[in-house]
């Protein structure tokens, strides 16, 4: 008699938890929470389960904030507080906004320098076929404010309904800087304003450092060189400093969480203790994915998992189904082909890594896989579900 077969794969189950304040015991409070879930709703805790938590409710539980005034005078220490280009900043209320008000009060005036015509995530100044119309070569041309306004006017960001062309600039004047707007994406076309700069682009930040060292600029920093340590009793982040934060309050941002290994380990641990299973356990922020509509790329965070157990490290390793059926077993069909696609499975390699069979399958880490999994998941609003259990992520189609 045949072993039965499991009809369901993956599953994903958003975890309600109470609402996260600073100082409370976040590893009993996902721990007792996955376990009443699971109690509740009649599932097991099985063996290399994934139990993610999100960014937000660790920094909150840390109580990692720091106020503006904290950024300003680590800003105006660190560029001596004259004239600072900031360039490349994401597009966003939320995530660059509170930042930008920091780095403004600590400057006498700010040469704002934006990517044109999107930012690094992908949300756009402008469309492709308004500069393909303009005539403007947006790989080498630098234009003032005025010049964008002749070719393009004002444009609102489709989602938001925003101009922020005119919403930094009055930021960092209502801050009481003096404020200059150009748009360029060669990051060495600043040091026509200014030596001094503050690149805020995430994942090309050390390429952009680089760039603007090599051209003379005499202070470069990034976003994460600023609050890599406490200012006046201040949260911090020494890996990231101002990146992955969001805004808290108008005068208060949340930093990305900091020295959480010690978090997840605690929840295994809990788990094991009190169901004898080996979990794994990450903490998760954005996900790497990206809109098809509104061409906007998610990661807005420096790292999807900024801290995981040890069992998530890697890529997947597995054969393309399609690939087998079509062409290895092209002549089988019914339980055979699934014994022979059995068989294959449980035979493969360690490591499949350039194997015609692997191809098409997904090459990216299994943390910012499950990470993207977990962000959809858990939504960005009210589900209130900051805790996701990932079951069956690491079965495959032989497992019983």
């Amino acid at each position: 008699m045949k072993n039965h077969q499991r009809r369901v794969g993956t599953v994903s189950r958003g975890i309600r938890c109470p609402i996260i304040r600073e100082g409370d015991n976040l590893a009993a409070i996902v721990t007792e929470s996955v376990l009443a879930a699971a109690s509740e709703e009649n599932f097991e805790i099985r063996d290399r389960d994934v139990i993610s938590v999100t960014e937000s409710v660790v920094a909150r539980s840390q109580g990692n904030y720091a106020p503006v005034s904290a950024i300003a005078k680590d800003v105006k220490e660190k560029t001596g507080g004259g004239t600072v280009g900031i360039i490349f900043p994401i597009l966003s209320r939320n995530r660059f906004a509170i930042c930008l008000r920091g780095m403004a009060m600590g400057c006498k005036k700010v040469v704002l320098m934006l990517s044109y015509p999107s930012d690094e995530v992908g949300n756009a100044l402008i469309s492709v076929e308004a500069i393909e119309n303009s005539g403007v070569n947006p790989y080498c041309d630098v234009l003032s404010l005025e010049e964008y306004r002749k070719h393009f006017g004002v444009v609102k960001h489709e989602f938001t309904g925003v101009d922020y062309v005119d919403y930094y600039a009055n930021l960092v004047k209502e801050c009481g800087a003096e404020v200059e707007v150009i748009f360029a994406n060669q990051a060495k076309a600043i040091l026509d304003y200014t030596d001094v700069v503050i690149n805020c682009d995430i994942h090309t930040r050390k390429l952009t450092k680089k760039r603007l060292l090599d051209a003379g600029a005499r202070i470069v920093l990034g976003m994460d060189d600023i609050l890599t340590s406490s200012v006046d009793g201040s949260g911090f982040n020494e890996d990231y400093g101002l990146l992955g934060s969001n805004k808290a309050t108008e005068d208060t941002v949340k930093l990305f969480p900091h020295k959480c290994k010690g978090l997840v380990l605690d929840i295994q641990k809990r788990i094991l203790d009190a169901t004898g299973k080996h979990v794994e356990v990450m903490i998760y922020g954005d996900g790497a994915f990206k809109d098809p509509q509104g061409k906007i790329w998610e990661l807005a965070d420096p790292v999807v998992s900024p801290a995981f157990t040890d069992g998530l490290r890697g890529t997947p390793n597995e054969l393309k189904l399609k690939y087998l059926a079509d062409n290895d077993f092209a002549n089988l069909s019914g339980e055979a082909l699934r014994d022979a696609i059995s068989a294959s499975i449980k035979a493969k390699d360690a490591d499949l890594k350039g194997k015609m069979v692997s191809e098409g399958t997904t090459p990216r880490q299994l943390t910012d896989l499950i990470g993207s999994l977990c962000d959809l998941t858990s939504g960005s609003g009210d589900k209130g579900t900051p805790v996701v259990l990932v079951q069956g992520y690491f079965d495959n189609y032989t497992s019983e």
